[in-house]
């Protein structure tokens, strides 16, 4: 691991402390957009709505910071952060964030150079936009890895669960894990081992180096790895995932992968899985980083946040799951749905008018996140600074504001940022006919129904 050791400090002046995830983007068929990801929303939770902790409607004992732990007859440390205005009544979702070789708690948390964009690998910014209640923890590994040498850091793990179910109102069915490199390795050794205390997790650029103790129980798995990855090879990234692929009950398949050179990646989300027990596999042609974007470079921007959020966040407990493209948007002037031209995936096309026929070009979701998701991993968006006449298009989503929308009780669907409504152009109700943001007129090509 030396090697990862100097890569790491060596990208350090750029991402120094990044850690990001990857996407999801094929349909149950299995079918493989080379675009970009988004989310995908699966099969139904098969485990029960929240269940609070111990600690909830109790004073907290814990409180944001630096802490530190007995474990193993060693002082452990970890970093907390609990949201603002907490609630002692709420069950919040728990969130582990693992550090890389050579990282450390502080470079996860803080989010280096990117602040608190890339906070927690960009989660920590996409639960604060949407309201969502989570709690990060970035626990600190020994000699700034994850060696869990005779299972010493899973028993820390065990030793921070405990203590912050016990000291705070955490839904103990919304637990996850989610770290790069060294990180990954020890968010798959607890995905062997701990089934039955995390929901799901998301390995970053991983391999089996903290070991699988167990590793033949189901649980949600979201694996990503770049294609030219030189440090720990892609298919390191596939044994990790092929084990919860035979856990989980999926069909075998050989998933797509981009080409070198491409700059661009491929999601693919199996079939066949237990209900709530997804498995997705995000390729990309990078190496060793945990934050690509299409076309070249990395940080903050990357596509990987919004997607792993979306991941994590389908299994809420007080709410059924999104499913992904489970509603059409129909124009109450046309009759016709909200639709994507031939079923393009391609960033900037603009939304039109159709006839409605039920394809996944007109099926919409609209997430906890104020999204309105097509193909599971396209947004409708309108760029920064939107004005009428500004199209309604599909992009990679984001978790920015200019793909944020409210749906609202009388018809009308206007975006977050502007409160422009989205129009029919020309009240047009014909086949091909655009739809953009106008200013809100009480006009019947401006009101639309959500209808499964």
């Amino acid at each position: 691991m030396k090697k990862e050791h100097r890569e790491s400090r060596k990208r350090r002046p750029l991402l120094m402390a990044i850690a990001a995830a990857a996407l999801l983007v094929v349909s149950a068929a299995g079918t493989a957009f080379s675009s970009t990801p988004g989310v995908s929303a699966l099969a139904s939770d098969a485990r029960p709505l929240a269940a609070p902790s111990s600690g909830c409607g109790k004073a907290p004992t814990l409180t944001s910071g630096t802490r530190t732990i007995q474990s193993g007859g060693q002082n452990r440390t970890y970093i907390l952060r609990i949201p603002a205005n907490y609630d002692n009544n709420r069950a919040y979702r728990l969130y582990f964030g693992f550090h890389w070789r050579g990282g450390t708690a502080n470079d996860v948390d803080s989010g280096g150079s990117d602040g608190y964009n890339w906070s927690y690998y960009g989660l920590r910014r996409l639960a604060d936009q949407a309201n969502n209640g989570t709690i990060f923890v970035a626990p600190q590994g020994n000699g700034n890895g994850w060696a869990n040498p005779n299972n010493q850091d899973l028993g820390f793990v065990d030793a921070m669960v405990d203590q912050l179910k016990a000291g705070l109102c955490v839904d103990t069915t919304q637990v996850f894990a989610g770290g790069f490199s060294y990180g990954g390795g020890m968010s798959y050794a607890i995905a062997c081992s701990r089934a039955n205390v995390f929901r799901a997790v998301s390995v970053y650029s991983g391999a089996n180096l903290s070991g699988c103790n167990g590793g033949t129980q189901p649980i949600a798995y979201m694996g990503l790895h770049g294609i030219q990855d030189n440090v720990l090879p892609i298919q390191s990234g596939r044994d990790l995932r092929n084990t919860f692929v035979r856990n989980n009950g999926c069909t075998q398949q050989n998933p797509p992968e981009p080409a070198a050179g491409s700059r661009t990646h491929i999601i693919t989300n199996y079939s066949g899985c237990r209900a709530g027990y997804p498995v997705v596999w995000a390729a990309f042609d990078g190496g060793h980083d945990p934050g690509p974007v299409d076309g070249g470079g990395s940080g903050w921007r990357t596509w990987t946040s919004a997607a792993v959020w979306q991941f994590f966040t389908q299994f809420d407990s007080n709410q059924p799951p999104p499913q992904s493209g489970n509603q059409q948007i129909i124009g109450q002037q046309s009759g016709r749905c909200l639709d994507i031209n031939n079923s393009t995936t391609t960033n900037g096309t603009q939304a039109q008018l159709w006839d409605c026929n039920g394809g996944s070009n007109q099926r919409w979701t609209y997430s906890a996140g104020k999204q309105l998701v097509v193909y599971g991993n396209k947004c409708l968006g309108v760029g920064q600074g939107a004005g009428s006449g500004t199209p309604a298009a599909i992009w990679d989503c984001s978790g920015q504001p200019d793909q944020q929308w409210n749906v609202n009780a009388d018809g009308t669907i206007t975006a977050a940022q502007s409160g422009l409504c989205l129009d029919a152009n020309g009240q047009g109700t014909a086949n091909g006919t655009k739809v953009q943001l106008w200013t809100c007129t009480g006009g019947a090509n401006q009101h639309w129904r959500l209808q499964t």
